[in-house]
């Protein structure tokens, strides 16, 4: 009970701060609501939940063993960070009220986790803490997961409520583009670590 009390706090603190994850998709509850962000939402729990498996499975283990390969999808997903945290910071009010500024779908926000520094962190450090050679392994990966889930998805919630309740105060255009253009300048600078150990890598 100890290990699994220990795993709900390092998922609960690892879940509800602040990261590529959370911004997105508060920025979505601001700009898009609650209703029209519940696939970006989905898409990050089960994006996670399944690179979790993956990775517990033996992705990880042949990414170690490829670091060129492993530098790249990093590089990757920091080009694709920067163009997302881009597209936050230029979303345009009348834009996103006309429809033609869209929220992260389903698949994308699926697919993101693949690329996101923090949730690498997050899936290997639980890995190497919660599982050990006295247990059966399998069934320790299936707790990590569902504990994630059920952790993970108050968390991102939260954020969304948050995002959507502050919609509300942010009634004005030029409110929304100065929210948006901090939370854009917050995305990119969760980029530059991550980019930096890449660029070292393949250099």
């Amino acid at each position: 009970m100890e290990i699994f009390w220990a795993l709900v706090f390092f998922a609960f603190a690892t879940s509800i701060t602040p990261g590529p994850n959370n911004i997105m998709i508060m920025s979505s509850g601001v700009n898009y609501g609650v209703q029209k962000s519940l696939p970006h939402m989905a898409g990050i729990q089960l994006g996670f939940l399944l690179m979790l498996l993956a990775v517990g499975l033996g992705a990880g283990l042949i990414l170690q063993q490829q670091p060129l390969l492993h530098s790249a999808i990093k590089l990757l997903g920091s080009a694709y960070l920067l163009y997302l945290a881009w597209r936050i910071a230029s979303a345009e009010p009348q834009q996103i009220e006309t429809g033609g500024s869209k929220p992260l779908s389903f698949w994308q926000a699926l697919a993101f986790q693949w690329v996101n520094a923090k949730a690498w962190v997050m899936i290997t450090g639980a890995i190497a803490a919660f599982t050990s050679l006295q247990g059966v392994y399998w069934q320790q990966l299936a707790l990590i997961a569902l504990v994630f889930l059920l952790v993970g998805l108050p968390c991102t919630g939260s954020w969304l409520l948050f995002g959507a309740a502050l919609k509300r105060l942010l009634s004005a255009p030029q409110q929304r583009r100065r929210f948006n253009q901090c939370m854009g300048s917050l995305l990119a600078l969760s980029v530059l670590p991550p980019l930096w150990q890449a660029i070292r890598g393949v250099v």
